[in-house]
């Protein structure tokens, strides 16, 4: 079976000045491999002839796609280089021209010489149509090769692709039917994990493949198929290990641990809150990003101050002058403190040295300690960090989440 290859170019100096994120590679790489194409490269370049010629010229893939330098300015210079590339002229096209100057004239704008040169693209390209925007997409069939050439803006980008490129590319390419399947875990190092599976992975056939996606706090297997098979056949697949590794598994499709936890939560008719003291919030602010999350979310005390804990939270003052904000006895009280106050059916609370300063030599940064209660159990766990504060704050968010779902779950993992 043979495999189509693409390239990814991005061109614009803002990327490579670190000015702003190349999401464009990423969004179209991700629905190529949907399409059963693989990415072999995905370079960003400088907005000059000499750049992107190097690109189109020294390549072996069956199609690229270029993003950007399509603008009316001067320093937008790819039609014209893809021009010289392809030994061709630009002209006019008289359905991109008629689609700017309506979209400048419904605006009450006048519609300029150079708004008209937008609508100019080589001569011998397939036009795309571009409804999101003023840059026309453009479709090259050259020596073989397929270059397609699209704007940068996110918005038209993704339009053009979906629109009119993934629609060709079926059309002329005709892809192999490439199958995902994904279990997600928390709460186990990637080596523990290709460890317990070891087995397992050794035993798939030839056309399965098998990739370690790490996070901070969990890990992503992605089962993937050129072989023609379903993503129901893999699903069925992936059911062999989950004996082996049940207590760790969050979902056995590609959604996130909150969401996982709010279906939980929906399930069992229970509802959470949050006592939150080094996390500042974070772990309100990634359940509430959930849609339809006020079904199981009641509320948040960000206890930053040792006065919160005790006027709010009512942690003991013994507590707090015996142990310290950061220890096991004072998460526990703030988790049940917040807990009384919402009514919650769970509570989970988060104490630490988030950094870069704070520590001690008893608790050095990094220190965190993390409670989860139901009213009568409270399952707690201690972390010790060597990330930045950032670092540590995201890490400590998906620990405690994943000590939730424990709960949940009725497992309490030492």
């Amino acid at each position: 079976m043979r495999i189509i290859r693409a390239e990814i170019i991005t061109i614009g100096d803002e990327i490579l000045y670190g000015h702003i994120l190349d999401t464009n590679s990423q969004w179209m790489a991700a629905r190529l491999s949907e399409l059963g194409i693989k990415v072999t490269k995905i370079i960003s370049i400088s907005d000059t002839r000499e750049a992107i010629l190097e690109a189109v010229q020294h390549s072996d893939s069956d199609i690229q796609l270029i993003t950007g330098g399509l603008g009316p300015t001067k320093d937008d210079v790819t039609k014209t280089t893809l021009c010289e590339f392809t030994e061709d002229e630009l002209k006019i096209h008289p359905v991109a021209e008629a689609h700017v100057r309506e979209l400048f004239e419904s605006r009450g704008l006048p519609f300029t010489e150079i708004n008209r040169l937008q609508a100019a693209i080589p001569s011998k390209c397939e036009y795309l149509h571009n409804a999101a925007g003023t840059a026309p997409g453009m479709w090259f069939n050259h020596e073989n090769r397929i270059i397609v050439s699209l704007p940068g803006v996110p918005v038209e980008m993704k339009y053009l692709m979906s629109e009119e490129v993934i629609p060709k590319v079926k059309e002329r390419l005709k892809p192999p039917m490439l199958a995902h399947a994904y279990l997600k875990t928390a709460g186990i190092g990637e080596s523990f994990l290709a460890e317990k599976i070891a087995h397992w992975e050794e035993s798939l056939p030839e056309e399965m493949k098998l990739a370690y996606l790490p996070d901070l706090a969990e890990v992503k297997l992605r089962l993937s198929s050129f072989g023609g098979h379903t993503v129901e056949e893999l699903q069925k697949k992936f059911e062999e290990i989950i004996p082996i590794i049940d207590d760790f598994v969050y979902a056995k499709e590609d959604v996130t641990l909150e969401k996982s936890i709010g279906e939980l939560l929906l399930n069992q008719n229970a509802t959470l809150s949050t006592a939150e003291s080094c996390t500042g919030g974070n772990i309100a602010h990634q359940i509430t990003k959930v849609a339809g999350s006020s079904s199981y979310f009641l509320g948040s005390v960000v206890s930053y101050a040792n006065s919160v804990k005790l006027d709010i939270l009512k942690v003991k003052s013994e507590t707090l002058s015996n142990f310290g904000a950061v220890s096991e006895e004072t998460v526990t009280e703030m988790a049940l403190g917040v807990q009384r106050l919402t009514g919650s059916t769970y509570a989970i609370a988060t104490s630490g040295i988030a950094g870069p300063g704070g520590g001690t030599p008893g608790k050095p940064v990094g220190t965190i300690w993390m409670a989860v209660t139901n009213g009568n159990e409270t399952i707690t766990k201690k972390l010790n960090l060597k990330r930045d504060r950032l670092g540590n704050i995201e890490y400590t968010t998906k620990a405690a989440l994943n000590l939730l779902r424990l709960q949940l779950r009725g497992i309490w993992q030492k």
